[in-house]
């Protein structure tokens, strides 16, 4: 088998809190192999954001290890994180996270054009082309429903070509059509740019679309539908 996309072992988080620290995650195993779409479920205050942010970086485990792409997260300082997160990583996250002054254009050109992408409007365009804002892409975040201000996120997320693309509660604001838009655009764009997709989730049929389910419970892992394949096999 080749080497995972995304390795943890016995990975925790631990964070301050008013009455002393608290644990969030409390040792997790987990491997999420290239092209995987792995859906992250549980009950609120499970862990499963968590872990999302841990994956991407942008939590620092207090224990164990995380890796990336073969790369030893723990180890980067938040400079190093940045770059590693820019050029190999996704994000959409519940909240769009948008730049109100700035055009839908703008808010996915602009991080390509720092990250020294030559074609970034061209790009952006294409990329907000196939979410289908193709005519919204001179509005700003204020003129749009909620729908579409989710479409330029995504559109932002996929720009980079990332091999890794997170998402936490992507449809989680949205109402029922808007939801299953996203959902749908979510996947297309995981096909389109065969990234490896981990998402977080309280929708049934968002995270019966995945390959794979993990239910967190208490900042531990308590099912993995990858394990029970694996005994199938």
């Amino acid at each position: 088998m080749a080497d995972p996309v995304l390795a943890l072992k016995a990975a925790r988080l631990t964070l301050a809190g008013n009455a002393g620290p608290v644990e969030i995650l409390k040792g997790i195993d987990l491997t999420v192999q290239r092209g995987e779409t792995l859906g992250l479920v549980g009950p609120s205050g499970s862990g499963k954001s968590s872990l999302l942010m841990l994956m991407g970086g942008l939590e620092r485990a207090t224990g164990g290890d995380v890796r990336a792409l073969g790369q030893d997260l723990t180890r980067m300082d938040e400079d190093a994180l940045a770059r590693f997160r820019r050029g190999n990583m996704g994000v959409v996250f519940q909240s769009f996270h948008l730049i109100p002054t700035m055009t839908a254009l703008e808010n996915v050109a602009v991080p390509l054009e720092l990250a020294g992408v030559r074609d970034a409007f061209a790009r952006a365009e294409d990329e907000l082309g196939a979410v289908g804002l193709a005519a919204r892409m001179h509005h700003y975040p204020r003129q749009m429903s909620g729908g579409e201000q989710q479409r330029v996120a995504l559109a932002r997320a996929a720009a980079p070509r990332p091999a890794i693309l997170l998402a936490d509660e992507p449809t989680g604001n949205l109402d029922g059509v808007n939801g299953q838009a996203i959902m749908d655009l979510l996947f297309g764009l995981r096909d389109r740019h065969g990234a490896t997709l981990i998402l977080v989730t309280h929708a049934p049929d968002l995270a019966a679309h995945c390959d794979r389910t993990v239910r967190m419970v208490d900042g531990r892992i308590a099912s993995d539908t990858g394990d029970l394949r694996e005994a199938a096999e």
